[in-house]
């Protein structure tokens, strides 16, 4: 089943992707793995899947050892990536860990993953969250703010700024979340490209997800979080 849906979703991105004018190779596809046993994901991965998310650290550093030992066995590897919020007394595990970190929405935050990344002596990729929308449930830097303190982050040595993520609210209609992609897509835009001297060439947008994802990209989504639509309700 899990092939399968793989390959459905795959054809959806193939073809909203050429409905928009865009190549189907520069959108990754994150497989949302929480909740997922291990013999749903090595199906994942003998699928063709190479991009793990997590939401939790405690839970992806269950799995950790035994993905990647799978994916070593089979001769390919295996990017994983942090998408839930993360606390800033889990950031020495996620960073030892997660090749993209997907959700970083505070300062404080950053500064602590930048201090965690220096111990490990490793510069950290990560993404920036904005929260498009005002629900009181989502994370992130309102877009005034993250204006206000792109320097900051950016002079931050041991964390590499790829791009911005974002969660839309969810709606009956996927239509309805279109203003909350666009409006990350033109705060991209505005930061990363239209400035003269640009902090990140060809940014991530890390939007859509199983009910939006579709219009995410249209909306120039370059990744996309995707777990129901692949592993079924868990």
């Amino acid at each position: 089943m899990i092939s399968e849906n793989y390959a459905q979703v795959v054809k959806r991105i193939d073809a909203v992707a050429g409905s928009a004018g865009r190549d189907p190779k520069d959108i990754i596809l994150v497989a949302v793995t929480k909740n997922s046993g291990i013999k749903a994901i090595f199906e994942a991965l003998d699928s063709g899947i190479r991009h793990i998310g997590e939401s939790k650290v405690q839970e992806a550093l269950s799995k950790f050892d035994l993905v990647n030992d799978y994916a070593v066995k089979n001769n390919f590897k295996v990017a994983w990536h942090m998408i839930g919020h993360l606390q800033t007394n889990k950031a020495k595990e996620a960073v030892k860990i997660f090749d993209l970190i997907h959700s970083v929405d505070s300062m404080r935050l950053a500064e602590e993953l930048d201090k965690q990344a220096d111990s490990a002596r490793k510069i950290q990729d990560v993404l920036i969250e904005i929260k498009t929308s005002q629900e009181e449930t989502k994370y992130g830097f309102l877009p005034h703010e993250f204006l206000a303190t792109i320097s900051r982050l950016a002079s931050l040595k041991n964390l590499n700024i790829k791009g911005l993520m974002t969660i839309a609210p969810w709606y009956d209609s996927p239509e309805k979340a279109r203003p909350y992609f666009k409006k990350l897509k033109d705060l991209s835009d505005a930061i990363f490209v239209h400035r003269p001297s640009s902090i990140v060439h060809r940014p991530v947008l890390s939007m859509g997800m199983t009910d939006d994802f579709e219009t995410a990209i249209s909306e120039g989504s370059t990744m996309v979080r995707i777990g129901r639509a692949i592993f079924g309700e868990r």
